[in-house]
Formats: structure tokens, C-alpha cells, sequence
């Protein structure tokens, strides 16, 4: 057994649930008509914001909640960049 694995759990967690998220939050944005800085703002802060109080609600270790949510940022930014761009394309063009 690996001595960290309920930790890459955890973060395993953490990756696949922020790029969940962040297609919603694209296909959401782009049916909402969101463009420019708030749309990229609020994702950043809504995204982070919902890993950080998952994260103190279910970290076992405590030890470190910033590396957390730093966990897939930018594949999940790029996840949420596509899904936006495409169905606000989709809709609006």
C-alpha cells in the first residue's frame, strides 16, 4: 500500500469534480451570455470557492487546503474556456 494514497484519493477527487464543474459552469456562462472579465472572474472565484469548502469539509489531513485548490486549476480553466466558447457560439452566433 502507498504511504500518501488517501491523499491522491483525495486529490483524484478534488481533479475530477473541478473538471465537472467547469464544464457546467461553461455550459451555464455560455446559455447566460456571460463574456469578457466577469465571466472569466466569476468562474476563477466561484470554482475556487467551492474546491476550498469542499476541501475543509473532507480533507482528512488538513494539511495543506491552498495545494488543494490550486488541484487541475488549469485544466479545469481550459475545460470551462471550451464548453463556454462553444455554446455561447452556438447560441449567439
Amino acid at each position: 500500500m502507498h504511504f500518501n494514497e488517501p491523499k491522491d484519493q483525495f486529490l483524484d477527487v478534488i481533479y475530477w469534480g473541478r473538471q465537472l464543474l467547469a464544464i457546467l459552469m461553461g455550459l451555464i456562462w455560455g446559455y447566460l451570455g456571460l463574456t469578457g472579465i466577469l465571466g472569466l472572474s466569476s468562474f476563477v472565484i466561484s470554482n475556487s470557492i467551492a474546491v476550498y469548502i469542499y476541501s475543509i469539509n473532507f480533507n482528512v489531513e488538513n494539511d495543506d487546503v491552498m495545494q488543494d485548490v490550486k488541484e487541475g486549476f488549469m485544466t479545469s480553466f481550459a475545460s470551462f474556456l471550451v464548453s463556454w466558447i462553444l455554446i455561447y457560439s452556438a447560441l449567439y452566433f
